[in-house]
């Protein structure tokens, strides 16, 4: 940032109320966000900001639900085939709509401005940095686990794992105002990263089934529950995991050919996603019994530190990755709504100004940055908490959405 220029030079402002724009005008315009994510960034993007806590967090709640090991198995790619058919459904509005800001811009098309302009509040002041707070407190909180093991529960280390937390948003903003390039490659790494973390619970998965250990998988369905109400509980877990395949429609507008790209980037990452999952929950349940399962606070450590001996603490780290990951990819499309819903006049206008030379969505970057710091610093905001409040105003702009 630093320049002889003046703020007002390196900052303009991008008017969009009378016009849409198009693959060829926003090439063209020197103040439009720049067309940089292709299969491979959006790829990455995608897998990277849906794979984040979620597997990591929530297996133990959809077991615990359903009832029954195969019946879990079952949910799991239930929700993976319902988050496909949302993808496809959000794939379709976004080349209908080439625009960036997500439900916002369908709820604006759809029933006009007053409901889009309520959403656009609900979303910058709440829903996103709710979900960004969510997930980086799961990275401070694996981060300590990882240099000393059983203390992210502890009282005492909440105030490093809110700070951890507060520091990873603050890289994090910083990279993203600096350079859509470097966020999309820091996204390629740290989604490499959680890869691998899939990977060696997938690799143990095999290892183990190879070797008899098939015991949870005998009379799979076994147990499984009759009361729906503990289904519904039970899918709800399971989108949790699955949140995020809508995240690409935030950023339209930087999708290289997006009527080509985003349904491929769709078909391509969201059938990775669901067979990631249902593999590492088996790997999980090639180590831990059910009752196992169910009685761990952290799944993925349980099995690190019963397996891989020294090496345990490599899992934690892996898991911090992923969740730093997707807290990267939040980020890049949350900025990206405040710059949608100022750019309409339905926030202060001055969200709506683009870096001259980063041609990133600087000032909306920074609000959401600032706001989701607020969020972190009440004694009250906890995954769980958080988690609670959220789930249903996100499923239901989803619900408006389609």
């Amino acid at each position: 940032m630093a320049s002889s220029e003046s703020p007002e030079n390196l900052l303009v402002g991008y008017d969009d109320r009378d016009s849409e724009p198009d693959e060829e005008s926003l090439e063209e315009n020197p103040i439009s966000l720049k067309r940089s994510l292709g299969i491979p960034g959006g790829i990455a993007f995608l897998i990277g900001t849906i794979i984040g806590s979620g597997i990591f967090a929530t297996p133990k709640w959809v077991l615990f639900y359903t009832g029954s090991v195969g019946m879990s198995l079952v949910m799991w790619a239930f929700c993976g085939v319902i988050s496909l058919f949302g993808a496809l459904c959000y794939c379709e509005l976004g080349t209908l709509i080439p625009k960036s800001g997500g439900e916002y811009q369908y709820l604006l098309k759809a029933y006009g401005p007053l409901p889009a302009f309520m959403y656009s509040w609900m979303l910058v002041l709440f829903m996103r940095p709710a979900s960004q707070i969510m997930v980086l407190l799961v990275f401070g909180a694996y981060t300590v686990e990882a240099f000393s093991p059983g203390c992210r529960s502890r009282e005492e280390f909440v105030p490093l794992i809110k700070l951890l937390a507060a520091a990873a948003l603050g890289v994090i903003t910083f990279v993203n105002c600096a350079s859509v390039k470097w966020a999309t490659r820091i996204q390629i790494f740290f989604t490499g990263a959680k890869m691998i973390a899939i990977f060696m619970v997938v690799f143990t998965g095999i290892v183990r089934l190879a070797q008899g250990y098939t015991d949870a998988f005998e009379n799979a369905f076994n147990g499984t529950s009759p009361e729906i109400g503990k289904f519904a509980f039970a899918f709800y877990n399971g989108l949790f995991s699955y949140d995020g395949w809508n995240q690409l429609n935030y950023v339209t507008e930087e999708i290289k050919n997006p009527n080509r790209n985003l349904p491929l980037t769709i078909f391509i990452g969201m059938p990775l996603v669901t067979a990631s999952y249902l593999l590492v929950v088996t790997g999980y349940l090639t180590v831990l019994t059910p009752h196992e399962f169910l009685t761990t606070d952290a799944v993925a450590v349980t099995l690190a530190n019963r397996l891989y001996g020294v090496m345990a603490w490599s899992i934690p780290i892996l898991v911090a990755c992923s969740t730093f990951g997707a807290a990267n990819g939040g980020a890049f499309s949350g900025g990206r709504v405040a710059f949608a819903a100022a750019r309409e006049g339905h926030l202060p206008r001055f969200l709506a100004m683009i870096h001259t030379k980063t041609r990133t969505p600087l000032p909306g970057l920074i609000f959401s940055s600032v706001i989701s710091c607020v969020m972190i610093i009440p004694d009250s905001s906890s995954f769980e908490v958080l988690l609670n409040y959220m789930g249903f105003f996100t499923w239901f702009g989803f619900l408006l959405s389609i």
